[in-house]
């Protein structure tokens, strides 16, 4: 039997930041409102004409760094973010051509803030299948492109950062062992961008009335994502008759503070199990779990057990068990 397992990881932030202390300038914000609420003491943003593309270029050439692989022996690269470039060509094209992987297969995937789990999901099938061996899945969002600085309720929110992870085949017990998707059409309403697709294009109104942004109605967003990110660990915990002593981490979605809190409330595990760093981020959407993988790589062993865990707009959510592989 053939898994798929993540041999190597890269990421970016920018080094720019927008801190509280520079929100409350324009919004009507203070520290305490939000650190109280969302747990998010700053968040990086990224300047000077520059797109989702060059965080996750930066994130694949760190990659190669550290790994050492040939970049023409790169079949593929999955790109998930909700904030490409351009509607077309994918970043994923960008991003091949700009790191040099000039044999690899390029696609973005968008399913919001549970990017990164959809498209590891889907970069292991490519493997699991037999038929490649060496897939990059690229993950990230520009969210200050958008973000509305006059709502306090979502501009604290919101970061710019992106991670890669290089996935190859193993005969081991390791790699990405199960995975839960799951969506829900009907939470459209509660979370979205109003206008800039098919359905309702550009015009002067939508550009001044700011719906180029993002959308969201925060308390109905706040239970769902509470519940069926705990629901969907649960239940990929159970379904691989793991304890939940088993688990060596809970990597979820960096969304809210309260929301990470709630969550490993439900699933009963310690909160020093959980990797956070939402304060230093705040919410990079599909960038968000690559990110934390990024920054505790050190820390992490073979054999290790790790549940993933997203929630997004869609509502898209779900889960991953992932048994690291270095």
């Amino acid at each position: 039997m053939i898994n798929a397992v993540i041999t190597g990881i890269g990421g970016y932030v920018p080094e720019d930041k927008i801190t509280n202390e520079d929100l409350a300038k324009i919004v009507d914000t203070n520290d305490e409102w939000i650190m109280s609420r969302v747990g998010i003491k700053e968040r990086r943003v990224l300047k000077n004409g520059k797109a989702m593309s060059y965080m996750a270029i930066q994130a694949v050439n760190e990659l190669f760094e550290k790994t050492g692989i040939d970049r023409a022996s790169v079949e593929g690269i999955i790109c998930a973010t909700s904030t490409p470039d351009y509607y077309f060509p994918p970043a994923a094209s960008i991003i091949a051509y700009q790191t040099g992987c000039k044999n690899a297969f390029a696609f973005d995937l968008q399913a919001a803030c549970s990017g990164f789990i959809y498209g590891l999901e889907t970069t292991a099938n490519f493997i699991r299948s037999g038929r490649y061996k060496r897939i990059i899945t690229v993950a990230g969002d520009m969210m200050t492109s958008i973000t509305n600085y006059s709502d306090r309720a979502t501009c604290p929110l919101f970061g710019d950062g992106c991670g890669a992870v290089l996935v190859e085949p193993t005969n081991e017990s390791i790699g990405v062992m199960d995975s839960i998707l799951r969506t829900d059409g009907s939470g459209l309403p509660h979370l979205h961008m109003k206008a800039g697709g098919s359905l309702r294009m550009p015009s002067h109104e939508t550009v001044a009335n700011n719906e180029h942004t993002v959308y969201q109605e925060g308390k109905v967003v706040f239970k769902r994502a509470v519940v069926e990110m705990a629901n969907v660990a649960n239940e990929i915990v159970e379904r691989n008759g793991l304890t939940k002593a088993d688990i060596n981490w809970v990597v979820p979605h960096q969304a809210n503070i309260r929301i990470l809190d709630a969550a490993m409330q439900r699933l009963e595990i310690p909160l020093e199990k959980m990797m956070v760093n939402i304060e230093r981020y705040g919410n990079t959407s599909a960038g968000s779990i690559p990110l934390c993988l990024w920054e505790w790589e050190p820390k992490l062993k073979k054999g290790d057990n790790l549940i993933l865990a997203a929630f997004g707009a869609g509502f898209t959510w779900g889960a991953t068990y992932l048994k690291w592989g270095y």
